[in-house]
């Protein structure tokens, strides 16, 4: 197969007649430039309009006896109904298109509901559709087990329909449609003056996604990653050209993007800092604490650890079921509430010095005390008070030139 082209919308681009009606144009154009489109749509709106997933996953919150597999059947519903809808108003308009469900599709799961990892794709049905001229618009967010049964693939997991389908028909590419012009430098509430990125490496989005920008799911960025599939973040409602995520070695960019050492700003909010003080070696500290951690299924991050002292950061809800554990091993602690970590992202910072000399001195100047760090070659993450987020970004936007 060749010329095929990935095209995935968002909720909000497929919740209303008008913002469908542009998602028609852009299909259309595809069409047009003699590509083959395979649509991937995510579920219509977001919480509280009648399509959503969270709404129809209130519909059964006081049930008692609702199975896995019951709430993925249900969950599932929100994206059938969008490619059911899209796909008749793309035949309205003179373009034969035909709605699937993500099992229907080919896309094959193990039984893990809820959170079901792709095990295949068959494209046979794709591939005969996409030579009979037809246009597949496919429910994302899901497939089935060898048993039939409908399974969901988590949050963000019609990104990953996209990339897994552009991965198994060898597609030209991958284009996801939002209500943004592409990827920013930083979070605009934050900083007004943030700027789309014309390109970007495949590391430094997965970094972003990872480091708490609401991007792309970070798993359909490895898909296409391994693919070596181009991804195009793009605005279904303007014409801008979106951020294109690819490999830098295989794109000839601007010369003043590829020589930036610093591409981004993420942050994530709601974390916690926990000290475990292990005082003059007299408290003995079990080697099997981080398991029992895990037990608890507490994610944890940020990791120092000192002879006289263990240092992580947790997310704000797991505090108290960490504090019974700390409590029941008689530990010391200290924990630090209402954090944030601010991650700045750049491949190219990899082997240039004063880097953090740089970060630490823009946050001192606005008496922003850093409580903990960790560094790779491509990021540096400064956990803060989250009260001092907003003046951190903008700070360390303008130190390092992103706007």
């Amino acid at each position: 197969m060749i010329n095929i082209v990935i095209q995935k919308f968002g909720g909000t681009s497929v919740s209303s007649v008008e913002s469908r009606n542009k998602i028609v144009e852009k299909v259309k154009n595809k069409k047009n430039e003699g590509k083959n489109p395979v649509v991937v749509v995510s579920a219509m709106g977001r919480k509280g309009q009648p399509y959503a997933t969270d709404t129809l996953i209130d519909l059964i919150k006081d049930c008692k006896h609702t199975s896995s597999r019951d709430l993925d059947l249900l969950m599932s519903c929100g994206e059938i109904i969008s490619s059911v809808v899209l796909a008749t108003q793309l035949k309205d308009q003179g373009l034969d298109a035909i709605p699937l469900t993500g099992g229907q599709a080919g896309i094959i799961t193990d039984n893990y509901f809820g959170s079901a990892t792709i095990l295949k794709v068959d494209t046979h049905v794709l591939e005969n559709l996409i030579k009979e001229g037809k246009i597949p618009v496919v429910a994302g967010f899901q497939g089935r087990n060898e048993k039939g049964d409908i399974t969901t693939l988590g949050r963000g997991g019609s990104d990953v329909t996209a990339s897994i389908l552009g991965e198994a028909l060898q597609a030209d590419s991958v284009e996801i449609y939002t209500d943004v012009d592409g990827i920013m430098t930083a979070d605009p509430r934050l900083v007004p003056n943030a700027k789309v990125l014309s390109s970007i490496e495949y590391n430094e989005v997965f970094q972003l996604a990872e480091y708490g920008a609401k991007v792309i799911h970070p798993r359909a960025v490895e898909i296409s990653m391994r693919a070596n599939i181009p991804i195009y973040i793009k605005n279904t409602y303007n014409d801008s050209p979106g951020t294109l995520i690819t490999n830098y070695n295989k794109l000839s960019v601007k010369k003043s993007i590829k020589n930036s050492i610093i591409t981004g700003i993420a942050h994530i909010l709601n974390v916690a800092q926990v000290t475990v003080q292990i005082k003059n070696n007299k408290t003995h500290f079990d080697p099997l604490f981080f398991t029992e951690i895990a037990n608890k299924n507490i994610s944890i991050d940020l990791i120092n650890l000192f002879p006289n002292e263990k240092v992580f950061i947790i997310q704000h809800e797991n505090i108290a079921i960490l504090e019974d554990l700390l409590k029941q091993k008689n530990y010391d602690y200290k924990i630090i509430d209402h954090c944030a970590k601010v991650t700045i992202i750049g491949n190219r910072m990899r082997g240039i010095p004063g880097i953090m000399a740089r970060i630490v001195s823009a946050l001192s100047r606005e008496g922003i005390e850093i409580l903990q760090t960790a560094d790779s070659h491509t990021t540096i993450s400064c956990l803060i008070r989250e009260e001092d987020v907003e003046i951190a970004v903008r700070v360390l936007h303008e130190e390092f030139h992103l706007g």
